[in-house]
């Protein structure tokens, strides 16, 4: 069997075109976060489980409350929490993981109220977050991989600001 014989497939991962326009499956992105455009991109939501106690609405994680921080460090995505009577999804996974980093860079208080700032403890998290995504590739949809690379690119950001 000669090295003619294999085939080879390469697909273009890239968000955006020759052209620079947003490839179809990433659209979502340059929607703004209007009800309106939340409720086209969003999926339907499950049916209601059949007589399951009410769950309380689940806060968002720290690190996905930093928007109203000056630096704008915004994470994006679809509403956080499962559905009631539904596990974690992908999004609650992706945001425990990048609530340390966010603490680790000075973005968000710690439970008590203090202030903490460890980049390398930080970096451990981002390179955490890569591993997510390098062991994830090809098995999230486009939205979820849209999202983790737009969360790893906003803490890099933020990690190489806080560097200097």
């Amino acid at each position: 069997m000669g090295s003619q014989d294999k085939e080879i497939k390469v697909t273009d991962k890239r968000m955006f075109t020759p052209d620079g326009e947003l490839r179809e499956e990433y659209r979502f992105l340059s929607e703004k976060s209007t009800p309106e455009a939340a409720a086209a991109a969003a999926p339907e939501p499950p049916p209601p489980a059949p007589a399951a106690q009410p769950e309380p609405p689940r806060r968002q994680p720290a690190a996905m409350e930093l928007d109203a921080q000056e630096d704008g460090f915004d994470f994006p995505g679809p509403d956080f929490g499962a559905a009631p009577g539904m596990g974690p999804s992908f999004y609650d996974l992706a945001a425990m993981l990048a609530e340390p980093a966010a603490i680790y860079l000075g973005d968000a208080p710690l439970p008590d109220g203090q202030w903490a700032e460890n980049l390398e403890m930080a970096r451990l998290h981002i390179d955490l977050l890569d591993v997510l995504r390098q062991k994830t590739a090809g098995n999230l949809g486009a939205q979820e991989s849209a999202f983790l690379e737009d969360l790893l690119y906003r803490l890099r950001v933020r990690y190489v600001q806080k560097r200097g």
